[in-house]
């Protein structure tokens, strides 16, 4: 089968969910045998070497015998891309060390080419390894990620269809057990559901009728009828995996380069090796030929110089770390945000449902001065006026009338004031007035009202003034991830909308080095517009209201909004779960990040430092120059998996 049809194969029977049959390279069988084929075929290489190794000191000797089979399991893979990059014209590891073990067997060194070849296939099979546990998450969510789904008929009929084919609109029936295949709502039946493949949070969800369910949530205990709300390719699941695998596409700076300098260094490599081949004769006066030849020397030289752990030091260690974010309900859009984000000198947070819960309670209402009116009527009017927008202060004004038994009056020419407030007309008293209601500004502009610093919304019916008053609290451990964060030199800033009084409470109580009130959604942007020039910032919202000061931060955060497509577009990093703890513990992985690149390319570049002159100087045999490239390789890529710890 031709590599242009195996794609067609896999998406047409694995993601639809039909039984595959029209390929023997595909059925079950095969692929069991495949598995981990590169390490099986290594291991076995070396029980050959070994063979080669022992017979070699028998009076039969055998070792040409053996060394056969170790040449064609470990070399043929590599001889093969060998010859895919010459014949793309381009000059690589593989052909650097395909290069170097074949010469060696022509130069009589064919038990030391054949443990290169074995060490090279499995540092490869390793590498596979690291990669494979690196993108552990991606795997899982492909995992668990349903290919169909169980359509319920008009007339109450059921049949099964391929996830893909499925509209909006359509009835699935989810049973205890199953995994939902697309992001919709509860027409019917009740259970919980549990997030942990989409946001790391284990703790089970109650979902009753109108409740919204996200693709990939599992079901555990009933049945639910679910209506469809976004296709497959829109679902929260599909956008989660798309913003994984983009993550790891996407490559820092650091790995740009490195890539860039392999291909010119793997030449200058092969330069080198010929130049010192054919110079060394005259310089040491030593043979062309044998253990102590130029020849041999300049092998040893080009293994030792050959990058294969540079190479790998940046992905591994990025691809570890970006997949140990997803276990955590942490979407990143790839390793350069982790660089981004160790670099940042500040960090600004929302006040409203970032720093607090958002979920606001109101605590009372009072006349200002003497009313015209009572204070069931301003309720009344405040109720429904809230009614038409979902602001935390809206829905606490509701909940508090709807405690109180007090209907909502009926509200005419219904306005709403972006960053200001609401306004209308009501009928009261046998006569239709002008009502309004919102923050300092919009009420009272010339005249200051609030003087508690407690958080407040005005009433204005006509001369008479009410206010309600709310409280808000901390999240849970806010305090720590706060001062953790400017334990590790970042400068921590606070905005919202609130009154300056109101404000500097929470700012004192978290002692935030900059507060910023009062302030409108273009006064976000502008703020940290200015705040990104003068040094690197993040900054940490809700992703949808502060959308475009997301956007403008250096890095931006968004919290909490597993089935907000705006906050994934508006933000470099999105987290699943309302856990404020996972900026601190983020930005601990982003530096660390940076310090296992550092220790990879420090490994990487001095094995190739150390071993590159004595090889030359005939100090370090083939053998010994193999086993510490290959050696280094591996140990990058175990070190780059430390990042993998939670």
């Amino acid at each position: 089968m031709s590599s242009s049809n195996s794609p067609y194969v896999f998406d047409e029977f694995f993601t639809s969910g039909l039984e595959e049959s029209i390929s023997p390279f595909l059925e079950k069988k095969s692929r069991k045998w495949a598995h981990n084929l590169s390490l099986k075929s290594s291991l076995t290489a070396v029980f050959f070497l070994l063979c080669a190794y022992i017979t070699s000191h028998f009076m039969i000797d055998l070792s040409y015998f053996f060394l056969l089979f170790v040449y064609f399991l470990a070399g043929t893979p590599a001889l093969l891309r060998t010859f895919e990059d010459i014949k793309n014209l381009e000059i690589n590891i593989d052909v650097l060390m395909t290069m170097a073990a074949f010469l060696s067997f022509m130069i009589g060194s064919q038990m030391e080419g054949g443990l290169l070849l074995v060490l090279f296939a499995f540092s490869g099979a390793m590498e596979e390894s690291v990669a494979k546990k690196a993108k552990g998450a991606l795997i899982s969510l492909n995992h668990i990620s349903p290919t169909i789904g169980m359509v319920i008929e008009k007339d109450g009929t059921l049949f099964q269809k391929s996830v893909r084919e499925i509209n909006v609109g359509t009835h699935l029936l989810v049973r205890a057990g199953e995994i939902v295949p697309l992001d919709g709502k509860v027409v019917d039946g009740s259970s919980f559901v549990n997030l942990v493949h989409l946001t790391g949070e284990s703790v089970p969800v109650s979902k009753t009728e109108g409740d919204e369910v996200q693709a990939g949530s599992r079901n555990l205990d009933g049945t639910l009828t679910v209506k469809v709300t976004k296709t497959s390719a829109e679902s929260t699941l599909s956008k989660i995996i798309k913003l994984i695998n983009e993550a790891q596409a996407m490559k820092p700076k650091l790995q740009r380069f490195l890539d860039k300098f392999g291909k010119r260094y793997a030449v200058a490599v092969i330069s080198l090796f010929f130049l010192f081949a054919l110079t060394l004769p005259w310089i040491f006066s030593i043979p062309y030929f044998g253990i102590e030849g130029s020849i041999y020397r300049a092998l040893t030289f080009l293994i030792a110089a050959s990058p294969c752990a540079l190479i790998i030091a940046t992905p591994t260690a990025y691809l570890s770390a970006i997949n140990a974010c997803a276990r955590k309900g942490i979407l990143l859009k790839g390793g350069v945000t982790l660089d981004a984000f160790a670099d940042c000198h500040a960090i600004a947070f929302d006040k409203t449902g970032t720093l607090t819960t958002g979920k606001l309670t109101c605590i009372g209402v009072e006349p200002i001065g003497t009313p015209d009116y009572s204070i069931e009527e301003a309720l009344s009017v405040a109720s429904a006026l809230e009614r038409h927008v979902t602001h935390p202060m809206a829905e606490a004004i509701c909940q508090f009338a709807d405690q109180k038994k007090i209907s909502p009056a009926a509200i005419e020419d219904f306005q709403s004031i972006a960053g200001f407030g609401l306004k209308g007309k009501v009928t009261l008293q046998g006569k239709t007035i002008e009502v309004k209601i919102g923050n300092e500004a919009f009420i009272s502009p010339d005249k200051p009202l609030n003087k508690k610093g407690s958080m407040i919304s005005f009433l204005q019916m006509e001369t008479s003034l009410f206010d309600f008053r709310f409280e808000d609290t901390l999240r849970e451990g806010v305090k720590e991830v706060i001062d953790t964060l400017k334990k590790k030199g970042l400068e921590v800033a606070m905005l919202t909308g609130d009154h300056e009084e109101s404000a500097q409470i929470v700012s004192k109580e978290l002692q935030i080095d900059k507060t910023y009130a009062d302030l409108r959604p273009e006064n976000k942007l502008d703020i940290i517009s200015k705040l990104s020039k003068e040094k690197h910032l993040a900054m940490v919202g809700d992703g949808i209201n502060d959308a475009p000061a997301l956007t403008r931060a250096s890095v931006g955060i968004s919290m909490g909004k597993i089935g907000s497509a705006t906050a994934i577009d508006a933000s470099d990093i999105v987290l699943l779960q309302d856990d404020i703890t996972l900026i601190s513990w983020l930005h601990k992985k982003a530096k660390k990040t940076m310090g296992i690149v550092r220790e990879n390319l420090t490994l990487a570049l001095g094995v190739i430092f150390l071993a590159t002159t004595p090889a030359l100087l005939g100090f370090i045999p083939l053998w010994l120059a193999v086993v510490l490239h290959e050696g280094g390789t591996v140990l990058v890529g175990l070190n780059s998996l430390r990042l993998l710890r939670k």
